[in-house]
């Protein structure tokens, strides 16, 4: 009988366990080795991020563009503030409350720690930096939709169809690797231990900041829409609970749309709003993002400015938008901004790719049952166009 192979996220807590036994009981060439091999992949993660930018942002701003209906338009619009809403609110309770119970145990650890250098480095260069992409993304999609370019557009969807063919055969594979190679340096050099309770606690923490910020969505939402809005987030609970288990937004949909419309949003507004804030509406993502980012920065005992994560928040939300379609894609796409918003170093942020895709289905469930909420309040809006129309 064929056994199954494990899915990506029990892959990476595989992983994890693999890392934290290797680190542990195997010699310094084993760790230089694999120190080794985390290099080259960091590098090859810089190289990568400029082309997952402009193959997946570009076509997006184009599709959005061409359908640039009243109603879309407002989807679009109150999507993104509540996924930069999500973002600082975040930051907020998470700048607050973490220094209060998560220790600074890299910090503490920082000194004693042993050195296990890589046998040798490749420098690979990306091939321009994030805002350079971004600002190209945006010019060449904008400019797709005003000149019809439909060969552009053509040429866009294959490199898209590239870059995502590449993450999925030769990035995603290693990634569990990589996880391994980190956790492994990680208990050699002794900081294993130290922060293991602390990424406990920010998971835990993460949790909480999701429900509060569903709670939150449905609240407005419930004003808006005239509803209660206990019962309509209650309705989607099965939605949540299947994007909690299958970590799909795309494999959810169906349960999305039925629940949505179980609370009283018209057929052809989930229709519209489902789908699209399926592939825009990322407040799962982005809490989850700025809440690990926030809680390795106090683990190292470093401080937490507003202004780097502002930056940081608002080049999440863009590339959030186009990375849904990729596994982990938006902790991926994200790591050169860490590094140059935040002053990540690959390792730092390979413990954040770690945490991120262990509970990757925890922020794909609020994502898609904040859209929902999002729902609702379009509902509210046709429902007022129409009357306006009539009268």
């Amino acid at each position: 009988m064929k056994l199954k192979k494990p899915g990506l996220i029990a892959q990476i807590l595989i992983a994890i366990a693999l890392g934290a036994l290797i680190g542990n009981f195997m010699p310094a060439p084993v760790i230089r080795a694999l120190n080794t091999f985390k290099g080259i992949f960091a590098q090859l993660v810089r190289f990568l991020v400029p082309l997952i930018i402009i193959g997946l942002v570009t076509p997006a701003i184009a599709d959005t563009g061409r359908a640039a209906g009243r109603l879309l338009l407002a989807t679009v619009g109150i999507a993104y503030v509540s996924t930069v809403f999500a973002g600082f609110f975040s930051f907020a309770v998470c700048k607050s409350l973490f220094p209060l119970y998560i220790g600074g145990g890299l910090a503490e650890t920082a000194g004693a720690a042993a050195s296990f250098p890589a046998y040798f480095k490749i420098a690979i260069p990306p091939l321009a930096d994030i805002m350079t992409c971004l600002v190209f993304s945006f010019l060449v999609g904008l400019g797709i939709t005003a000149c019809k370019a439909d060969d552009v557009m053509k040429v866009a969807l294959q490199f898209r169809d590239i870059v995502i063919w590449a993450i999925a055969k030769f990035f995603v594979p290693l990634l569990p690797f990589y996880v391994m190679s980190v956790i492994a340096d990680t208990a050699a050099c002794g900081r294993l231990s130290a922060i293991a309770g602390s990424c406990v606690k920010l998971m835990v923490s993460c949790f909480a900041i999701t429900l509060v910020l569903l709670l939150v969505q449905y609240v407005i939402a419930g004003v808006v829409a005239r509803r209660n809005p206990l019962r309509a987030l209650w309705n989607m609970l099965p939605a949540y609970l299947m994007g909690f288990g299958s970590c799909s937004s795309a494999a959810t949909l169906p349960v999305t749309l039925r629940q949505t419309m179980k609370n009283g949003v018209s057929e052809d507004t989930a229709n519209l709003v489902i789908p699209l804030c399926a592939n825009i509406h990322m407040t799962g993502s982005m809490s989850n993002m700025v809440a690990y980012a926030i809680g390795l920065i106090v683990l190292a005992g470093e401080p937490v400015s507003l202004a780097a994560f502002t930056e940081y928040i608002f080049m999440i939300s863009v590339i959030a938008v186009a990375s849904p379609g990729v596994p982990g894609g938006v902790v991926l796409a994200s790591a050169t901004v860490a590094e140059t918003t935040l002053g990540f170093s690959p390792e730092r942020y390979a413990i954040m790719i770690a945490i991120y895709m262990a509970l990757d289905g925890m922020g794909t469930a609020c994502n898609l049952t904040g859209d929902g909420a999002i729902a609702l309040v379009v509902d509210r809006i046709s429902d007022k166009a129409r009357a306006s129309t009539s009268a």
